[in-house]
């Protein structure tokens, strides 16, 4: 009764095995075929970031992406560049009202400031004073912000992120001109 029982158990792995291999070479013939499958789109090309945290990330032509810092904390997560506030510059001296067209003299001014500071990346930051809706200054500031950051790109420099805070973040009340005046701004934060 053994012996029948283990003839029919090797019978029985035998063809467990076969079916597995069987599958194994389906997958990679798969496999080869699906490297040499080409998806519409999807080009990655090798490059070198920096994400709003001041983390450098690098980026494979295959699309594999890392952290390149080789320090991390106790937790293993990559310990970063710290970003510090550069550069404020009062909008009022950019922009006419309701305009996200920067003047040529903040245009120089503005390249002037980011051929000089040395950092690895900006993040850039718009702000408005309460005069109009909510959603009205979140889109002029994020307009005003990204004005900014295409003067920094046309020097060279890398963008690693713009925001439009709109009114939500002010450096002062908004109940007189002064404070409103102050609240008009676009922040530049270097990542070094």
């Amino acid at each position: 009764m053994t012996e029948i029982f283990l003839k029919s158990a090797r019978k029985a792995l035998s063809g467990i095995a076969a079916a597995a291999l069987g599958a194994v070479l389906i997958f990679a013939g798969d496999a080869a075929s699906a490297q040499q499958t080409k998806v519409v789109g999807e080009n990655y090309t090798p490059t070198i970031w920096v994400d709003p945290d001041g983390c450098e990330h690098w980026v494979m032509d295959d699309g594999w992406e890392g952290y390149m810092s080789p320090h991390v904390n106790r937790k293993g997560i990559p310990v970063c560049r710290r970003g510090n506030m550069c550069g404020v510059v009062n909008t009022d001296q950019l922009f006419r009202t309701d305009s996200a067209k920067i003047n040529p003299q903040g245009k120089e001014a503005l390249a002037n400031f980011f051929r000089s500071t040395g950092a690895v990346s900006y993040i850039i930051t718009g702000h408005t004073d309460s005069r109009a809706s909510d959603e009205y200054n979140m889109d002029l500031s994020l307009r005003r912000a990204n004005s900014v950051a295409r003067i920094a790109a046309g020097t060279g420099a890398r963008i690693a992120d713009v925001r439009g805070y709109g009114e939500r973040m002010p450096k002062a009340p908004n109940t007189s001109a002064a404070g409103m005046q102050q609240n008009r701004r676009v922040e530049i934060i270097c990542i070094r």
